[in-house]
């Protein structure tokens, strides 16, 4: 196999490639998940991601962070040392961690206490994190959701406009800080044969507003009712008593996070009969056709 070509579509064979790269044996490896990165579970204890096409840029930047936040005392997912990363496979860059133990989820308290001591890092001079943009990759994902109407479409483009104007009041108020861009309850893991929550996910992590991580779990008390009153507190205590809903500027970041994450499904929609039936449900709730708390589905 040619490693500098892509031969198909197919992920696998762009983990097959790398691997041959890398000196990573490929041949038995698992699934755990297909999103953005798909993700598969080696045998050795290594896990790689395979990263969409044109994000090297990304991948580095990933390895970097995981390397900076474990010097700086952050419990982070670890690169493997002992391979150049990323490996890059046509435009498609391959990232290579170190398996995490049998794990769980962490409660809001856990996610908050992490949350805090991210926060509280300096930013570095080096690396050089980029800042974080809300809005990246929006536009296009609107533009591309053919499965949609027109109407809808152009009804998702004048919210986007909308938020975006607002959020660029709100942010030069706001101090900066190096946030991880992604911070919900699946992106920080518990070993369950104990130890402290670890950080996993490092896509986003760059600088900007405390409030763009702290916004997802409180969307999900606020909008959802996922989680109860007592462990929204619990979250907001493990931070540091920063209560989001308190924040004026909090219904333009949680707009911003559930648009975000109706374009992500209407990005699988095109594929997905049901995709696209959930990104016809998001839309209406954004819309104000359905009542709160809403229920959405997981993709």
């Amino acid at each position: 196999m040619d490693t500098d070509l892509v031969l198909s579509g197919d992920p696998r064979d762009v983990l097959a490639a790398a691997g041959k790269k890398a000196g990573v044996p490929t041949a038995e490896a698992t699934l755990i998940r297909d999103g953005t990165n798909v993700i598969y579970q080696m045998t050795g204890g290594v896990v790689a991601r395979v990263g969409p096409p044109g994000s090297h840029l990304v991948a580095a930047r990933q390895i970097q962070a995981s390397r900076w936040l474990a010097e700086a005392g952050i419990p982070v997912v670890r690169a493997v040392d002992d391979i150049a990363q990323p490996t890059v496979v046509g435009s498609r860059p391959v990232t290579w961690w170190v398996q995490l133990p049998d794990h769980r989820h962490a409660t809001p308290a856990e996610l908050g206490a992490i949350l805090g001591r991210l926060h509280a890092l300096e930013i570095p001079e080096s690396p050089s994190f980029p800042t974080v943009d809300p809005f990246e990759g929006l536009r296009e994902s609107i533009d591309g959701g053919t499965v949609l109407p027109e109407d809808d479409r152009a009804w998702l483009r004048d919210l986007a406009e909308r938020l975006q104007s607002e959020y660029l009041v709100l942010v030069p108020r706001l101090p900066r800080c190096v946030i991880h861009g992604d911070a919900w309850q699946g992106n920080v893991v518990v070993p369950r044969a104990g130890g402290a929550p670890v950080l996993l996910d490092l896509d986003h992590v760059g600088i900007g507003p405390r409030e763009w991580d702290l916004v997802s779990l409180t969307v999900d008390y606020t909008d959802f009712a996922r989680i109860t009153d007592l462990d929204y507190q619990s979250f907001v205590d493990a931070y540091g008593g920063y209560d989001m809903t308190a924040w004026p500027g909090y219904r333009t970041l949680a707009t911003i996070r559930e648009l975000r994450w109706t374009a992500f499904v209407l990005g699988k929609a095109m594929t997905s009969p049901e995709a696209a039936e959930q990104v016809r449900h998001r839309v209406a709730c954004l819309r104000g056709e359905v009542d709160l708390p809403w229920s959405w589905s997981a993709f």
